[in-house]
């Protein structure tokens, strides 16, 4: 069973986690569209890569279950982040398709 102050922990930090992902989108204004989309990719795919270092760490010993669902949430934000973007995208093209010319 999860103490309710080691949920309380892994909460704050996935909440922490976010919003310093959301400042890094925000901050890159002058970048073009493809770079903030590749910068979501990539930062999805390092937090995915992340979470599965420390599922390794965790069954072999050397890592808190704490520290590997807080791994997990944040991937999983990021990936939902970039399914969101992906959503938005196909919207607004077929948005475009459907107006006359």
């Amino acid at each position: 069973m999860v103490a309710p102050l080691a949920a309380i922990k892994a909460y704050t930090a996935v909440q922490d986690s976010a919003a310093a992902d959301k400042t890094k989108f925000v901050s890159g204004a002058n970048s073009s569209f493809g770079e903030l989309v590749q910068g979501a990719i990539n930062d999805a795919v390092s937090a995915s890569k992340h979470a599965e270092t420390q599922m390794g760490a965790q069954i072999q010993g050397k890592a808190a279950l704490i520290d590997v669902a807080t791994a997990v949430s944040s991937a999983q934000a990021s990936l939902q982040t970039v399914i969101a973007v992906r959503d938005q995208v196909i919207s607004a093209y077929q948005e475009i398709m459907r107006m006359t010319i």
